[in-house]
Parts: C-alpha cells; sequence; structure tokens
C-alpha cells in the first residue's frame, strides 16, 4: 500500500492491516519522540480515505485486524470515524478488530458518549502512551498534558469498554528523577487500571530533541541496571486489576511477561534474580534494542 513516511504501529499490531488516515502527529511536542518529526500533521479526507478503503480490500480482503495510522487518527471527527467503522466492517466480511493510537489530548478532545458510539460500532483497542506518571518528567517532556488529566484520559476509554493498552518509558526522568518517575506512574496506571500494559526503555534517535540535553550533559541517561531497578520499584508499587504485562519490546533489556496482580510476585523475583547476578549476558543484546 501507498504509505506517507515511515509508518509506526504497535507491537501487537504487527500482523494487522495498516490503514493511514491521518499522517504525522498533532502534537507532535513530545522530546523523547523523533516518529513524526519533518512529518507535517494532516488528516485524510472522505474521498483519500475511500481509496485507502479500496486499495486494502484489494490487497487484503481476509484481514482480521485493522490498525488505523498515524500517531493521531482519534483526531478525525467522531461522525467520520464511526462511517469509516461501518464500512470496514461491512467491506472486511472476516474483520474483527479495529485498533488505533489514541494520545491524552485527542482523548480527552471526545466526550464519554463519542467513545462509548466508537466501540458499538467496532473500535475495539485504543493504545496510550502515558509515558510517566510524574509531573516533572511529563512537563519536561512536554507531553501536553498533566497526571491527573492522562488519568481521566485512560479512565474515559476504560469506562467507553473500549480496550485500553498503555505504555511507559522506563528511564525517562533520567538519573535525576529515576524515583520518582517510577512511584508516580504507578499511581497514574493503578488509577486508570488498563486491561493492557507494557514497559519500553527509553532510546533516543538523532532527531529527538532530548538528545541534545544528553549531549549538553543536563540529563543523564540511566544504564540498563539502573533502568531495571527503576522497573523494579515501579512494578512493586503497582495495583491492578485483570492486567496483562509485557516487557518484549525490541527496546527492553529483559523479555517479561506476566498476568497482574497474581504473577507480580513471580515477576519481581526474576527482576531480583537478574539484578543481584549482574552479569551482562543476561541482558538482550545492544544489537537488538537497535543501537
Amino acid at each position: 500500500m501507498f504509505y506517507e513516511g515511515n509508518i509506526y504501529r504497535p507491537p501487537s499490531e504487527a500482523s494487522s492491516l495498516i490503514l493511514q488516515v491521518t499522517v504525522g502527529c498533532k502534537h507532535n511536542q513530545c522530546t523523547f519522540c523523533s516518529m513524526y518529526k519533518g512529518k507535517p500533521y494532516r488528516q485524510k479526507n472522505r474521498e483519500e480515505i475511500a481509496e485507502i478503503i479500496e486499495e486494502g480490500v484489494a490487497l487484503y480482503p481476509l484481514a482480521k485486524r485493522i490498525f488505523l495510522a498515524d500517531g493521531d487518527a482519534l483526531t478525525l471527527d467522531t461522525e467520520l470515524l464511526v462511517d469509516l467503522l461501518k464500512e470496514l466492517y461491512a467491506r472486511f466480511p472476516r474483520l474483527e478488530r479495529v485498533g488505533i493510537y489514541g494520545g491524552p489530548l485527542d482523548i480527552l478532545a471526545k466526550s464519554s458518549a463519542e467513545l462509548t458510539l466508537l466501540r458499538q460500532y467496532g473500535l475495539q483497542i485504543v493504545y496510550l502512551g502515558i509515558e510517566s506518571g510524574s509531573a516533572v518528567v511529563l512537563k519536561q517532556i512536554k507531553k501536553g498534558v498533566t497526571p491527573q488529566e492522562m488519568i481521566t484520559a485512560g479512565q474515559r476509554i476504560v469506562a467507553s469498554g473500549i480496550l485500553l493498552s498503555c505504555t511507559v518509558i522506563s528511564g525517562l526522568g533520567g538519573t535525576e528523577y529515576t524515583k520518582e518517575h517510577a512511584l508516580e506512574t504507578a499511581k497514574v496506571v493503578n488509577a486508570i487500571d488498563p486491561q493492557y500494559f507494557g514497559t519500553l526503555t527509553l532510546i533516543l534517535e538523532p532527531e529527538a530533541p532530548l538528545r541534545r540535553q544528553v549531549a549538553a550533559g543536563t540529563f543523564k541517561l540511566l544504564n540498563p541496571w539502573e533502568t531495571l531497578e527503576e522497573l523494579k520499584l515501579m512494578i512493586q508499587h503497582l495495583d491492578v486489576h485483570n492486567c496483562v504485562y509485557r516487557s518484549n519490546h525490541a527496546s527492553n533489556y529483559l523479555t517479561l511477561k506476566a498476568h497482574l496482580p497474581e504473577e507480580k510476585d513471580a515477576l519481581l523475583a526474576t527482576l531480583t534474580n537478574v539484578l543481584e547476578q549482574n552479569r551482562d549476558e543476561l541482558l538482550r543484546p545492544e544489537t537488538w534494542r537497535g543501537l
């Protein structure tokens, strides 16, 4: 299919048909992110979206999952999204799920009634990047919301009946705010109580604004062992219900998975064991991390 620029999707959407109904990211201010830098944000119109659907049907008529890209597809008007969902389920006979990225500002711009309507027409999962629960860190990375606004956004998705998959970024507070980042992030995740939760590890591409702070010495990155200590502290303070946890992104030092809360102790035992051994060979090779 024809795509404008690089396309990004969550790991769990690896086998999905990706339809690019918006381009770029409307917020596009986060200092750790370079995915959409230099890619002007725009919404595709109905005619363009109709062409995209036609191409998708021609290439992948039996698609079971569809992911709507780019980073801000939820910014589309609710009426247009509803019409899009109707068309997708009508044109793809085996379609089981439609997913979308949902930034906190995008979610807050939708009413509870609008989100419920989207769920009724088949929007089944939203991916929300919490990144951090620390007010200081959120401000420093220019996420554009407070911890309470992040909580409100996440809770609004959960209340609508749409599945919510949240991610946070280990190391995003640097060495200065590592403890605050871990503890406050756990608080936000607990308040949202998502069905799916994942951790990534901070990796800075050359275009990421935060990289300049690292070069200037005003932001100090965590080393692998400090990152795992931070992750352990966060998990110790998690109090979620019926949540699938994953740390399986290429950025992560360890591949971890658990169903919380019942496997929390086993998850912490694994982290403790690795930290106590303190052997580099226990970590995923740096080449896996894209460095």
